[in-house]
Parts: C-alpha cells; structure tokens; sequence
C-alpha cells in the first residue's frame, strides 16, 4: 500500500494510463412539490485507470444521485457518463456496485452469494468455483463459503457484497456509503482491507462518503461537491504516503481543508 501523490498504492498504473471513466457536464432535473428542481448541474469529474476517488459534500448535494447515474441505474437529464469512451446507459458487467445495504441473498451461502452473477451470465460451473474461491480468499473469508449470510456479521456481510462486485472483473468499482452500517472499529478493518484489495487489483474506484476522515485514509483525490444545485466545488489530489494516519500533521491539514469547502 505504499506510494503517495495521485496513484500512491495503485498498482503501479502509469500516468499515461487512458482515463478509467469520465462524466462530462451532465445536469438532473427531479419533480418536487414545487415543480423540477435541478439536482445536479454542469458536473464535471473524471477517474484515470487505477485511481481510487472518494465523493464528498454536504447532505443533499447529489452525491447518491452522481452515484446512480455514474452506475447506470437512473439516467441524466443531459451530458453523459463514459466508461474507457463508451457511454454508460444502464448497468453492465464492467461496472461494480456495492451499496451501504449488503442485499445478499438470504436463501444462499457466501460462495453462491459471490458467484450469483457468474451464474447468470452463463460462466460454467468448474470456471466459476475458481473464480469464487480466488474472490473469498481476496476478502478473507476462508472457511466461510457454505456459511449463509444470517451466520455472518456485518463486516463479513459487507466483504461478501465485495467480492460478488468484483466477480466479473469489472473495469470501475462503485461504492456508496459501503460502510456506513459498521462500528468504528469493523470500519477501520475494511478500510485496510479494501486498500490491499485496490493495490492487488488496480481497480478504478468512486467513493461516495459523508465521512470527510475516511476521505482522506483512502483517495487519491477527492470531489468536494456543493448544493443547490449539486456541483463539483473542488477537487482535491491527496498527496500522502500510504498508510496514512489521522495523527499525521499532513492529514490532519486535508482534513480541515475538506471540512471547510464542505460547511463553506
């Protein structure tokens, strides 16, 4: 996990690297009790390959609503969102979603949790049991493959949701509030848990946060959005070594600067 400036702990992905994914000045216009309302306007952002980007803002900025459309679940009212220059207009394989809710399937064990996916997609039997264990071994839950998900605790439920994201090798992970239903300390461990699994993979990640701490420990930049509507404020390159810790001067410095252009 070591490496600092924009790319610190990616994997080694080179600047030249063509972009992961890009939205480009994409707008959203909801109903509301008096009329549309704009939610989002003239967004701009983008996530070179490998880079993990964390979004920030204060509530009800549009960070969910630039989650959805960045995933392909609700579509924008202009602009567009591009994955490796393809337009992304619904959810698809390269796209990898975790949500803050886990939604495993209750009725299924862990490995046929992780592999629910494979399965639909047509992935043969022998093919999909490797790539399961392959995928219950990244996350640490050896052992755990015939447990069902009422077995499990909330972490382990959250590392499950993980490793069913990562199963069809997708090109962008999508994270919203993934581990905003744990205690301090579970959150702590998933978040060094996810940084290993980013550093082996070199997956793309967007991170959406209300957690302006938990910003700074993962991103190599973070979108600082505003609202009414919800706009990109800034966006700022995280430039620390990794690990980082909440003791150090310099996190503490980037720390408060988020939290300014955040209650600012």
């Amino acid at each position: 996990r070591g490496g600092g400036g924009r790319r610190g702990g990616a994997a080694g992905m080179a600047v030249e690297e063509p972009p992961g994914g890009r939205v480009e000045g994409w707008g959203k216009w909801c109903g509301g009790t008096r009329g549309r309302v704009r939610a989002l306007d003239g967004v701009w952002c983008d996530g070179p390959a490998g880079e993990f980007v964390c979004i920030i803002g204060p509530p009800g900025c549009g960070k969910t609503t630039l989650f959805r459309i960045s995933a392909g679940l609700e579509p924008a009212t202009a602009g567009s969102v591009l994955l490796k220059g393809d337009p992304v207009d619904g959810p698809n394989l390269d796209l990898g979603l975790v949500f803050q809710e886990y939604h495993l399937f209750p009725w299924r064990t862990v490995a046929g949790n992780v592999g629910f996916g494979l399965e639909k997609s047509g992935v043969g039997k022998s093919a999909r049991r490797k790539r399961v264990r392959e995928l219950v071994d990244l996350v640490g839950l050896d052992g755990f493959e015939d447990s069902y998900p009422r077995d499990l605790s909330g972490g382990m439920k959250q590392r499950v949701a993980l490793a069913r994201a990562l199963a069809a090798d997708p090109s962008l992970l999508l994270m919203d509030e993934p581990f905003g239903a744990v205690d301090a300390q579970t959150k702590k461990m998933l978040q060094d848990e996810l940084l290993d699994i980013w550093a082996e993979t070199g997956k793309t990640i967007l991170f959406v946060t209300h957690d302006v701490e938990e910003a700074v420990k993962l991103a190599d930049r973070v979108v600082v959005m505003d609202k009414e509507p919800g706009c990109v404020r800034e966006i700022v390159d995280i430039d620390i070594e990794r690990p980082r810790k909440r003791s150090d001067e310099a996190f503490s410095g980037y720390y408060q600067r988020l939290l300014d252009l955040i209650q600012h």
